[in-house]
C-alpha cells in the first residue's frame, strides 16, 4: 500500500471533480461530452499534486472510469486512508505560540479528525477572539485577532467558496511607526472553520494572509 500522500485540501480537490463529473453524467448523454469533462477534471486534480509517482498517478485517474454516485462514494472513502493528516500538534505547542495569553482556551484535541484539517483554527466566544494554528515548512505558525460575525454570506478568502463569513481583524506590527505602533489587517473569513476546512481547495491565499499577519 502506498503510503500518505493526499493533503487535506488536495482531497477536496478531488471531491469537487468527482461532483463536476457526477453532475454532468446526470445531465449529458454526449459521450464526447463527458469524455472531456472527465479529462478536464482530472487536469484539475493532477494539478493540485505537484510530485506524483506513476502509482499515485494511476490511482488518481481511476476517477474518469466511473459512472454512478456509488462509485465515486466508494472512491472517495478508498482515498481516505491516503490521507496525510496535520502534523501532531499538543496543548503545551499551542500555548507557545500565543505565550501574551495566559487565559487561553486550547481545544479539545481527541475531538478533531486531523485528516480533514487544513489549518487549526477555534474561537473564544467569550472573549470575540479567533485563534488559527498553521503549519509551515516544519513549524507552526500561530495567530490570533477580534472575530465579528457579519451575519451574512459571502466568499471567504481562505476557501473561496460563499459561506456564512466572519470579519477577522489581526493586529501586526507597521511597517512605519506609528503613535499606538501597531497596524492592523482585517479579512472575511468562514464563520465555520470546519465547513472551511471541508472547502479550501488551494492554500496560497490562507499562508499569504497567515505570513502578513504573523509577529
Amino acid at each position: 500500500m502506498s503510503k500518505p500522500f493526499i493533503k487535506n485540501h488536495q482531497y477536496n480537490v478531488i471531491k469537487k471533480q468527482a461532483e463536476f463529473i457526477l453532475s454532468t453524467l446526470r445531465k449529458v448523454a454526449d459521450r464526447s461530452i463527458l469524455d472531456t469533462v472527465r479529462y478536464s477534471a482530472l487536469t484539475n486534480i493532477v494539478e493540485a499534486f505537484p510530485d506524483l509517482t506513476e502509482d499515485q498517478r494511476r490511482m488518481l485517474e481511476q476517477i474518469t472510469t466511473f459512472e454512478t454516485a456509488y462509485d465515486f462514494q466508494r472512491y472517495l472513502g478508498e482515498l481516505e486512508s491516503y490521507l496525510e493528516p496535520y502534523p501532531p500538534i499538543t496543548p503545551k505547542q499551542i500555548e507557545k505560540l500565543f505565550p501574551k495569553n495566559k487565559k487561553l482556551k486550547v481545544p479539545d484535541l481527541q475531538s478533531i479528525d486531523f485528516r480533514f484539517v487544513t489549518y487549526l483554527s477555534w474561537v473564544d466566544i467569550a472573549a470575540n477572539r479567533l485563534f488559527i494554528v498553521y503549519p509551515f515548512e516544519g513549524q507552526f505558525i500561530g495567530i490570533e485577532g477580534r472575530i465579528t460575525p457579519t451575519n451574512k454570506k459571502g466568499y471567504c478568502l481562505f476557501c473561496n467558496r460563499h459561506h456564512e463569513l466572519a470579519f477577522f481583524l489581526v493586529k501586526t506590527k507597521p511597517s512605519v511607526p506609528t503613535p499606538d505602533n501597531y497596524a492592523a489587517i482585517g479579512q472575511y473569513v468562514c464563520l465555520d472553520n470546519q465547513v472551511c476546512n471541508q472547502s479550501i481547495t488551494n492554500t496560497g491565499s490562507l499562508e499569504k494572509f497567515i505570513l502578513s499577519v504573523r509577529k
